[in-house]
């Protein structure tokens, strides 16, 4: 056993000392002190030795094992020193040569909308208010009064992910939670990414954006919704921005109507962007109906309330001038720096 234990020290020693790299020197180690190296396999043997052999093979397989080992890091050491060496003389950096050029990004023309309507209904005295994108039916439909055999709810126009769960298809479910919760006056905008089953094309995205509003209050009447929206264009589409209604159905809303505003390229007058029609469809609106009330537990006949939403590229097309979609999720950056 003693000359075995001698014939690996005498191996091992001037195979280490005369390895040429790192990966040499790891495999060396593997191939002695390993867990199935030669001199582990010795210490695995000993049970075929006398007692009284064992403490002495024992003693100096472990003399042997720390000497490979003093020798293996010192031999480390050098290669990486040598590896260091080399990579100061090869990586030499000129300090006097101008740097890479860095990048700088800009907000997205959605997220630039989404700040902006936030600031100006932020200083008309509104919340921002969120919640989930996985809605449960109750709260994207049930609350807001649309009845079980509306067109919204069938598989063609909704993700679903189960039949009571599904990706909200507007930010109203937002509404219905914070009504549910809050005791009126209730004063909330709730921007937010949606989804609906539309094929992608120059108008249409599955997942697109919303800012949907909401107060609940007494004595809130038609006007004061009115009011607020031309406030809200005037503000985001300029001073001399008009606005009218158009009546319209909405389930959750009544009564309802379509807000259209004055063409803020041409006044009024036609043009490319508004088509010739000198107005540009905006946004939905409507008396709170007084289900969806009854539903969150807020009494109809003590409180009103109205509520409005708009799709956030809808507003960012209008403002920018943009005629396809498409182009404010393709994400070339060379569309984006107009913004």
């Amino acid at each position: 056993m003693k000359e075995k234990i001698t014939e690996i020290k005498e191996r091992a020693i001037p195979e280490i000392t005369n390895c040429k790299d790192l990966k040499e020197l790891n495999d060396l180690r593997v191939k002695y002190l390993g867990k199935k190296g030669e001199l582990t396999l010795v210490l695995r043997g000993m049970g075929s030795l006398a007692p009284e052999e064992r403490p002495i093979i024992g003693s100096l397989v472990n003399e042997i094992r720390d000497e490979l080992e003093e020798l293996i890091q010192k031999k480390e050491k050098e290669f990486k020193k040598e590896e260091l060496q080399k990579r100061l003389e090869t990586e030499n950096i000129d300090v006097t040569e101008p740097s890479k050029k860095i990048e700088l990004g800009t907000r997205h023309p959605i997220t630039q909308i989404i700040e902006e309507v936030e600031e100006i209904f932020l200083g008309m005295g509104y919340q921002i208010a969120d919640g989930p994108e996985v809605e449960k039916a109750i709260y994207n439909f049930d609350k807001l009064n649309t009845p079980p055999d509306h067109p919204a709810r069938d598989i063609q126009d909704t993700f679903y992910i189960t039949d009571d769960i599904l990706l909200r298809s507007q930010t109203s479910p937002v509404q219905a939670r914070v009504m549910e919760n809050q005791k009126p006056p209730i004063k909330i905008i709730c921007p937010g990414a949606v989804y609906r089953a539309d094929s992608v094309d120059a108008t249409h995205s599955p997942v697109f954006h919303q800012v949907e509003g909401l107060v609940v209050d007494r004595n809130i009447s038609m006007t004061d919704l009115k009011g607020t929206l031309e406030m809200f264009a005037k503000k985001c589409l300029g001073e001399n921005t008009k606005i009218r209604f158009r009546p319209h159905h909405f389930p959750f809303t009544e009564p309802s109507a379509e807000a259209d505003v004055s063409c803020f390229v041409c006044g009024g007058k036609g043009c490319r962007v508004c088509k010739g029609e000198g107005w540009i469809e905006l946004l939905g609106c409507g008396m709170v109906h007084p289900n969806v009330l009854r539903n969150c537990g807020i009494d109809p006949e003590e409180y009103s309330g109205f509520a409005f939403g708009f799709g956030v590229e809808r507003i960012a097309m209008a403002k920018f001038g943009i005629e396809d979609m498409r182009l404010l999720f393709e994400n070339d950056v060379r569309f984006l720096k107009q913004f």
